[in-house]
């Protein structure tokens, strides 16, 4: 029972930041038609600010100890999001908006050059060391879950996936916002001559799906770390999420998320040689037999 409770709850984490990452790319793609590549290395800087943050904010808080971090760090995962954010704001309006009336494959080719950009502001800043925020992870400890111990910090992180979701269902169609997101998607000069601010609009569709990134990025790095390349490895993952639930699709990225999770659990158990091959092949037959994914519409 205590193994099948990690197994459970590893499955549950890892889908909790796969649907933080592929429903930011999703939620970007259902209201502006960008495949933003650079959605990866996005959700790489929300890891290195936060590892950088906790490095300084636990060295400040206890008396200057390297490798420590008390829980209440936990409180800057919002603020390392955030400052993805704002780096989307700016990308938004200034390198992708004159592009929008121009072929597809030029959107493909700025998202790709940011995509490599963004690899090396972050090789600058902060070297080529990979950073750690371990420190807050050991913080928490560990909890029994149905006879299993368990990490807590982990714990944080599914219950956060939970109300990012749920927050994110609630603001897309319980919201005006909501409303205005989704008839520009579905009509952007018929919204623009009702009177909506389509260019607002992007700018803050954009920043929330980044957001999103920035958080993911935030909340794996004290499991995980922060190197160089672990934006490229999250943007594959997360394509094979969109492509499963369907591209522009938030339920999708929800439904994907959980069903990548517990695939690659259960292959990581039983033959883990295989954990990427499956997946791609589960994303293969999606695709042959239901190419807009399983909750996408064409």
């Amino acid at each position: 029972m205590d193994v099948l409770a990690v197994q459970v709850l590893n499955a549950l984490l890892y889908a909790a930041v796969l649907f933080l990452i592929a429903g930011g790319l999703s939620l970007i793609y259902g209201v502006m038609r960008i495949v933003n590549l650079a959605h990866g290395n996005l959700y790489a800087l929300g890891a290195y600010v936060m590892a950088w943050a906790v490095g300084v904010a636990g060295a400040a808080l206890s008396g200057g100890i390297p490798g420590t971090a008390p829980p209440v760090l936990v409180l800057l995962l919002p603020a390392a999001a955030a400052v993805v954010a704002v780096v989307g704001a700016v990308m938004e309006p200034t390198l992708l908006r004159p592009l929008y009336r121009r072929a597809e494959e030029y959107q493909l080719l700025i998202t790709f050059g940011l995509l490599l950009i963004l690899e090396d502001v972050m090789r600058i800043i902060w070297g080529a060391t990979p950073l750690s925020a371990s420190g807050l992870w050991a913080a928490f400890g560990s909890a029994s879950v149905l006879g299993a111990v368990y990490p807590r910090y982990n714990l944080v992180v599914i219950l956060l996936g939970l109300a990012v979701a749920a927050l994110l269902w609630a603001v897309v169609y319980r919201t005006r916002f909501g409303v205005v997101l989704r008839a520009t998607s579905q009509d952007r000069r018929m919204a623009a001559a009702m009177g909506i601010d389509v260019g607002r609009t992007y700018v803050l569709a954009f920043a929330l799906g980044t957001l999103m990134a920035g958080l993911a990025g935030a909340v794996i790095v004290p499991i995980q770390g922060a190197v160089l390349g672990m934006g490229v490895d999250a943007l594959v993952l997360a394509f094979v999420v969109v492509v499963i639930g369907g591209l522009g699709s938030l339920e999708g990225a929800l439904a994907g998320a959980l069903i990548v999770g517990i695939v690659r659990t259960v292959a990581i158990q039983y033959f883990p040689e295989l954990e990427l091959a499956v997946l791609y092949l589960i994303a293969a037959a999606v695709l042959v037999t239901r190419p807009a994914g399983l909750l996408g519409r064409a």
